[in-house]
């Protein structure tokens, strides 16, 4: 069994930048000491808009000091949001094999779609098509880290011309790539495809005592 830290970096206001700067120094500090004490697993969210909810709305900057202060343990984005309108997937391709690199290949690669209307609508996100844009980003952000060079895409959310992404991840083909899971279907598909599924498990009582 592994072990891991969830990090949503939470700011209770008023909401002030020194406040903010606890909150990041902080979760440094108690993540560092979580890597001597042996913790496998540091994942933290993205999220933006979402006031005194969370305030991690750059996880890959976090991340990559978090690199320089660990040795051993896994650092995942839980997760990275994928619409293009969000983060364009060249971007997302280069800020992760830029940080594999400087971790010594310690990047875990969770996905998603975001699920709030504050955070989509504030990118211009039209929740009906959210889930083909993660489908498509992700594809496409994994092929660009792949394949040298990349060939380009003209697709239904985003297009991209021929392109060699640099740097390349130093895991190969890329980091391990997981999915949020909110709903049985979405397990299924990340069962389907050889992903990872992050999510939570809630129990619910039914009739005769039984727990499912």
């Amino acid at each position: 069994m592994q072990f891991g830290l969830f990090y949503e970096h939470q700011a209770p206001g008023p909401i002030s930048p020194e406040r903010d700067q606890r909150v990041l120094h902080t979760a440094l500090d108690e993540l560092e000491l979580a890597d001597r004490l042996g913790f496998d697993y540091a994942w933290v969210v993205e999220h933006h808009f979402l006031e005194e909810y969370s305030h991690s709305s750059a996880p890959e900057v976090f991340l990559k000091a978090l690199s320089q202060r660990t040795k051993r343990m896994r650092l995942g984005h839980g997760i990275c949001v994928m619409p293009p309108k969000i983060n364009h997937p060249a971007r997302v391709a280069e800020r992760l094999a830029t940080l594999d690199l400087l971790s010594g290949g310690r990047v875990e690669w969770g996905t998603g779609e975001s699920g709030t209307a504050m955070e989509l609508e504030g990118f211009g996100v039209e929740p009906d098509f959210k889930k083909d844009m993660w489908r498509e980003a992700t594809e496409q952000c994994a092929n660009m880290m792949t394949m040298h060079p990349y060939p380009g895409f003209s697709g239904q959310h985003f297009s991209m011309p021929p392109r060699n992404l640099v740097p390349k991840p130093l895991q190969r083909p890329h980091p391990p790539l997981w999915v949020a899971c909110s709903r049985r279907d979405t397990i299924l598909r990340a069962a389907e495809n050889g992903m990872g599924g992050l999510g939570v498990r809630f129990c619910r009582a039914r009739a005769g005592g039984q727990v499912g």
